[in-house]
């Protein structure tokens, strides 16, 4: 089953609106020229607006890089995913690493999660990975198990086609380390059998598996090559253009 690649940058907390619009600007061109993959960004929530506006009629989804599960209330400081979706948001990121270890964020908060954006239409991206001493101790499997299977706790099949995983090992997160292909592929088909025993093997295959941490122009073509690596989660290469373009336009 045929599988298209998405390449979607989480900006994290950079960019103010103009640096966002000049940066999306200049990415526009070159989305625009590939036909072999997605391209998304995931800008602050206080860029979302402007941008949403600039990729309209441009190959270019939009993703927020969070939400809180609720539509509405008494939640200082949240977003809700119908407030993403009015926007013009396709994606939104949730169990980001970042989000677990500084914000205190559990699997079944982010399965709360899931089940509000699939509510309004959103396409979730469940992020999982082990910590440099759970691989370390060789856990990364286990680890990595528990959060697919606490993550998606109950979500049905048909949700669960319009959900990227994303397979981000936390080593490799701004670290300037990578996870060799070899490993990245050895977790991502580990992440696609245990999706096919969740479900069963034909939907596991048409699920979409992200790979991040550390993802540069002269990596991203041995980890898009391998055959279970279906896009790449890019963080601080998908701030500069001069280094997200060549990712987007990786086969060329």
């Amino acid at each position: 089953m045929s599988r298209i690649p998405l390449i979607a940058g989480n900006w994290k907390m950079y960019k103010l609106s103009g640096e966002a619009t000049d940066l999306v600007k200049a990415l526009i061109p070159a989305a625009n020229s590939v036909d072999y993959c997605e391209v998304a960004v995931c800008p602050p929530f206080t860029a979302l607006s402007v941008i949403s506006n600039l990729v309209k009629g441009t190959k270019i989804s939009l993703g927020a890089q969070n939400c809180y599960p609720e539509k509405e209330g008494a939640f200082t400081g949240e977003i809700s995913p119908a407030m993403l979706k009015d926007i013009g948001c396709k994606y939104t990121i949730v169990g980001h690493s970042e989000r677990r270890k500084y914000f205190a964020e559990t699997d079944a908060f982010i399965n709360q999660k899931l089940f509000k954006l699939y509510e309004y239409n959103l396409l979730p991206i469940l992020c999982v990975g082990e910590t440099l001493e759970e691989r370390e101790a060789g856990k990364m499997k286990e680890v990595v198990g528990s959060q697919i299977k606490k993550g998606l706790a109950n979500v049905p099949e048909e949700k669960m086609q319009t959900t990227v995983i994303a397979y981000e090992p936390v080593w490799a997160i701004g670290t300037g380390k990578n996870a060799t292909p070899e490993q990245a592929q050895e977790m991502h088909l580990f992440i696609r059998a245990l999706l096919g025993e969740i479900y069963n093997a034909t939907l596991a295959e048409s699920i979409r598996i992200q790979y991040g941490g550390s993802v540069k122009p002269s990596n991203v073509k041995e980890l898009m090559s391998q055959k279970d690596i279906d896009g790449a989660l890019v963080g601080g290469a998908s701030l500069k253009s001069d280094q997200f373009i060549p990712i987007i336009k990786f086969r060329d």
